[in-house]
C-alpha cells in the first residue's frame, strides 16, 4: 500500500471507479454537476468540500465537476492562475496545470471555470436531466446536520434569511436553463460514500489512531484545577504535531454537569475533584476522521456511584460490539443487546433510585449504534433500514441521562464493519476502569510542560 493511499488519497484509478458508479443512475444525455467549496473568506487554510474531494481528490478552490452521462466522461473547471494570490498563500493548482490535474484526479479534460456556462448550454439545446447535489456542502468542522441546523438558525433571523449555497446554485441553474430538469444528485453520492474503500479504511484507521493518542494523552494531563480547554489544547497539540489539519470538529470536553449538554463546547469551567470528564474529539486527516467518546474520573479513582453508572454503560457497550457483524440489521443488534441489559439491570442493586430508572430508559434507547464515520464525523447515508455490510463504519455509543442530577454517562467507539465481524479502530484506548486509572497516573503534556 502506497503513502498516499494510507492517508486515504484515492488513486487516479479509484478516483475513475466512484465517478464511473455514480452516473450509473444517469440516462446517456443527462449530466451530473458537483461544486466544490469556494476561496476561503476568511484568514484560514482551504479545505475542499466533501463530495467533489471524494470525486476528485482536488484540493482547488472554486471548482466544479461536470460527469456526462453513459461513458461518464468527466471535465473539472478550475480558476485561471492568480499570481498575486500565489505570492500570498504559496504556489496552487489552476485551470493552467492540465498534466498535474489530470494525473491527479483521472478526468479526461480540464476546462476554465468561465467556460462551464457555454458548456452546460451547448448540451442543453435539447430538453434533459441536469443532476446536481442539493445537500449544502460540507466544509472545514462541518458535518450536513450541523450545516442544516445553522441555516434553519438564519431562517428564523429577520435579517439574515439566507438559504443553502447548494439552493442557490440550483435556483441559478434553473433560471439560467429553464428547459432543463434539475435533479438531486445528494442520494446517490449518500450511498457511494456509506461503504468505504480500502484507501477510506486505511486513512480512518489513521485518524483512528491519532484520535486514541490524543484521548489518552489528555486522560494523562487531567488532574483537579485543569481547565477544560487545557485537556482539549493537548489534543489539538497531538493533531498538528502528526500532521492534520486540526479537529474536524469542535472539541467536546465536559467536566461534572457540563456534559449533561450533549455537545458542550464552552471547555472554560475547572476540573474538580468528584467529578466525571467527558471527552469526544477527533481529528481531520487528509479529509478523514473518526469519532470517540471516554469519560473518566479527575481525582484520579472512580467513586462507587461512578462505577454504577459507567460499569452498566460499559456492558452495554460490549454487549453492542459482541453483536456487530455483515448481514445483521441494527434494529436485530440493538434488542438482542436490550435483552442481555435487561438481565444485568435486573441483578444490579441500584443504590439510588433515579440511577434505576435512568438505566431502565437506557434499554429502549434506539440511539445506541450512532452515525457513519468517514469524511465527516457524521457522515452521510443511513446504514439503518437494510443488514450491514464490510465498508461501513459507524459509532457504537451506548449512553444514559439522570435528569435528576444532570448527568449524562456514555463511551464510544469507531468500529468499521468487515468481514465475520467488527474492527474496532479506536478499541485500544482505555475503557475499563482500571486500565483508565492506571492511565490517568502516567505523566501527561500538560504536567511536562508546566514542569519544565
Amino acid at each position: 500500500m502506497t503513502g498516499r493511499e494510507m492517508l486515504g488519497l484515492a488513486s487516479a484509478e479509484e478516483l475513475r471507479e466512484r465517478r464511473r458508479r455514480l452516473v450509473q443512475g444517469l440516462e446517456p444525455r443527462d449530466l451530473g454537476l458537483v461544486p466544490g467549496a469556494p476561496f476561503p473568506d476568511r484568514s484560514v487554510p482551504f479545505r475542499q468540500g466533501n463530495e467533489l474531494f471524494y470525486l476528485t481528490g482536488l484540493e482547488i478552490p472554486g471548482s466544479y465537476l461536470l460527469i456526462e452521462g453513459g461513458e461518464g466522461r468527466s471535465t473539472v473547471y478550475l480558476p485561471h492562475r492568480d499570481e498575486r494570490r500565489e505570492r500570498v498563500d504559496g504556489p496552487g493548482a489552476w485551470a493552467e496545470d492540465v498534466d498535474a490535474v489530470v494525473e491527479r484526479s483521472g478526468v479526461d479534460a480540464v476546462a476554465a471555470v468561465e467556460t462551464l456556462p457555454a458548456a452546460l448550454a451547448h448540451r442543453l439545446v435539447r430538453p434533459l436531466t441536469l443532476h446536481v447535489p442539493h445537500a449544502p456542502v460540507e466544509g472545514e468542522r462541518q458535518s450536513r446536520d450541523t450545516v442544516l441546523a445553522a441555516t434553519a438558525a438564519r431562517l428564523g433571523d429577520p435579517f439574515r434569511p439566507e438559504g443553502l449555497a447548494s439552493s442557490s446554485l440550483v435556483r441559478a441553474l434553473a433560471e439560467a436553463f429553464p428547459s432543463a430538469a434539475i435533479a438531486d444528485l445528494t442520494p446517490a453520492l449518500d450511498a457511494l460514500r456509506l461503504v468505504k474503500s480500502e484507501s477510506e479504511l486505511a486513512a480512518i484507521r489513521a485518524a483512528s489512531e491519532l484520535c486514541g493518542r490524543a484521548v489518552i494523552e489528555a486522560m494523562r494531563s487531567t488532574a483537579p484545577g485543569v481547565r477544560e480547554y487545557e485537556l482539549a489544547a493537548v489534543a489539538e497539540f497531538v493533531f498538528r504535531e502528526a500532521g492534520a489539519a486540526g479537529g474536524s470538529y469542535e472539541a467536546i470536553v465536559a467536566t461534572g454537569t457540563n456534559a449533561w449538554h450533549g455537545h458542550y463546547i464552552a471547555k472554560d469551567a475547572e476540573l474538580q475533584a468528584g467529578e466525571l470528564v467527558l471527552m469526544d474529539y477527533a481529528p481531520d486527516l487528509a479529509h478523514y476522521t473518526s469519532d470517540i467518546g471516554r469519560m473518566w474520573p479527575v481525582s484520579g479513582e472512580w467513586e462507587g456511584w461512578q462505577l454504577e453508572l459507567y460499569g452498566f454503560i460499559l456492558r452495554y457497550h460490549r454487549a453492542l460490539l459482541a453483536r456487530l457483524r455483515p448481514g445483521v440489521t441494527a434494529d436485530a443488534v440493538l434488542d438482542d443487546a436490550a435483552e442481555e441489559m435487561r438481565e444485568v439491570f435486573a441483578q444490579t442493586s441500584w443504590s439510588a433510585p433515579e440511577f434505576e430508572r435512568s438505566a431502565e430508559s437506557a434499554l429502549s434507547f434506539r440511539g445506541h449504534l450512532s452515525h457513519p464515520v468517514g469524511l465527516a464525523v457524521h457522515d452521510v447515508g443511513s446504514y439503518k433500514e437494510r443488514p450491514l455490510e464490510v465498508g461501513l463504519v459507524l459509532t457504537v455509543d451506548p449512553m444514559l441521562w439522570v435528569p435528576e442530577r444532570r448527568l449524562y454517562v456514555r463511551c464510544e467507539d469507531t468500529v468499521a464493519v468487515v468481514e465475520g465481524g467488527i474492527e474496532n479502530l479506536t478499541g485500544f484506548v482505555p475503557l475499563e476502569p482500571a486500565e483508565i486509572e492506571a492511565t490517568l497516573k502516567e505523566q501527561g503534556l500538560l504536567q511536562t510542560w508546566r514542569n519544565r
